[in-house]
């Protein structure tokens, strides 16, 4: 009976995916086509990959269900093989299964153990997934323990905005001006001068993991990992790019300072100096909050935009919801757990951040597709959701750009749903398609060795994932 449930809630899921990302593939993309190349004629996808007319009958599970023909070994493989080449050099490895009965329909170098890159994301949102409630929100606070001090206390939310709350954003959700201003409100007119402190006690251990490359950090990859920063600790903050922040928590206190100076002048109350690092008294009480954008939301943007600052923070998060510590250590034993409850071989899998950025990294093309298997067969309604959180090839995130029309895997866009990974000489893509003939697979393509040649690898990876959105292959 068991097995039964795992099974539907995998069938469901294909329809969930399906509904998400096919109407865009149909939509979107062959008008861009047809724009670009001028032509008259519509482009017809295949019946399973059209948009149903009107709101889904129960009738349409059939269509994904566990009689949908899987792609045969012997046919699939001599395909996939033929697009993962790279001149010069170079390995491809790669792992395709059923992600309804786990069955491997492709494997080429499945215990090869590399860098995942960015790969490692996908452990890292199951974790937080699988232990945090994803409807919660992170509150921002404002504390006074009437000693002259308000004290801003770091709840995890690293996506806030120095402007206003932008309640229909997930960055930027908690302004520090809007809390500035409920801050200065909530003030007796009479009282003051106040100084502001910041409890950024949270998060334990180092903020610097010391498996991150110096290199990396002086690109901005990461910065030392705070229990509250503004959007991911960029110093410009319209961006996700460029330099990040030294010191995360107290560029958000000065931001918060500033706005509160502004905001308790208009009341007639003083706000002196800059902020300092103080713990919140245990007699304060909050006078002000701010709310994040809920975990899942933060997920999604974490995996769209392959946001390296926020993974490393709900990782801490999720391993003090679980008894742990909010550290980086606390947060890889998490990931290493979480892989191990999921069913995902051990061997070879090496955790070292929650980011994908540290040097002792290590997962193979088995274990990604293995863990997107689990996800996808998941009891926890929140796990099992997880695909959906994805970049859709051509339309979101890290996937924007690629599958593009005039590219030879347009086929892929729009249906293709998987987190991308790059390193100096790793590429690598893995997630979820559902392929011409409905049904769902898991897979993890691996290129190793290819050094100066990403653009090539990537387009190698992308067309193999294009094969499995066309399938057939029987």
């Amino acid at each position: 009976m068991k097995r039964q449930a795992r099974r539907l809630t995998a069938v469901l899921l294909a329809v969930v995916l399906a509904v998400l990302a096919l109407p865009l593939s149909v939509r979107v993309i062959p008008a861009a086509v047809e724009e670009l190349a001028g032509k008259d004629a519509e482009v017809q996808p295949p019946a399973l990959q059209r948009p149903p007319a009107g709101v889904l009958e129960p009738g349409v599970v059939s269509a994904l269900s566990d009689s949908a023909p899987q792609p045969v070994p012997e046919v699939l493989a001599p395909l996939l093989d033929a697009e993962l080449q790279l001149a010069g050099g170079g390995r491809f490895t790669g792992v395709v299964r059923d992600a309804v009965t786990g069955a491997v329909l492709y494997s080429n170098g499945p215990d090869q153990a590399q860098a995942p890159a960015s790969n490692l994301k996908l452990l890292t949102a199951a974790a937080v997934l699988d232990t945090l409630d994803p409807r919660d929100r992170l509150e921002t606070t404002v504390h006074a323990a009437g000693d002259g001090v308000l004290y801003l206390r770091g709840s995890g939310d690293v996506l806030l905005g120095s402007g206003p709350s932008e309640t229909g954003a997930v960055r930027g959700h908690a302004g520090l001006s809007t809390l500035a201003q409920e801050t200065a409100a909530a003030l007796d007119p009479a009282s003051g001068p106040y100084s502001v402190a910041v409890d950024d006690s949270l998060f334990e251990g180092p903020p610097l993991n010391p498996s991150w490359a110096q290199g990396d950090l002086d690109a901005g990859e990461l910065a030392p990992v705070y229990p509250l920063a503004v959007n991911s600790a960029w110093q410009d903050e319209g961006l996700q790019a460029g330099a990040r922040d030294a010191d995360p928590a107290l560029r958000a206190a000065e931001a918060f300072t500033a706005a509160l100076a502004a905001a308790a002048a208009e009341r007639g109350i003083q706000v002196l100096g800059g902020p300092v690092r103080a713990a919140v008294p245990d007699s304060a009480e909050a006078v002000a909050s701010v709310p994040s954008a809920t975990i899942a939301e933060q997920v999604e943007h974490m995996l769209v935009l392959s946001d390296n600052y926020l993974a490393e923070a709900l990782a801490r998060l999720a391993s003090a919801a679980s008894g742990g510590p909010a550290s980086s250590d606390g947060a890889t034993a998490l990931l290493a757990a979480t892989a191990d409850r999921l069913g995902v071989p051990g061997g070879g899998l090496r955790v070292g951040d929650a980011a994908g950025l540290s040097v002792d990294n290590s997962a193979t093309p088995a274990q990604l597709a293995a863990l997107l298997s689990a996800v996808a067969a998941a009891e926890r309604p929140a796990l099992a959701g997880m695909p959906g959180l994805l970049p859709v090839a051509g339309l979101s995130g890290t996937l924007k750009e690629r599958f593009v029309p005039d590219a030879a895997a347009a086929g892929g866009a729009g249906v293709v749903r998987a987190k991308t990974g790059t390193l100096s000489a790793v590429t690598a893509l893995s997630g979820y398609v559902v392929t011409a003939e409905g049904r769902l697979l898991s897979f993890s393509l691996m290129g190793s060795g290819i050094e100066g040649r990403t653009p090539e690898a990537r387009d190698a990876v992308d067309r193999a994932a294009a094969v499995l959105a066309a399938c057939g292959c029987r």
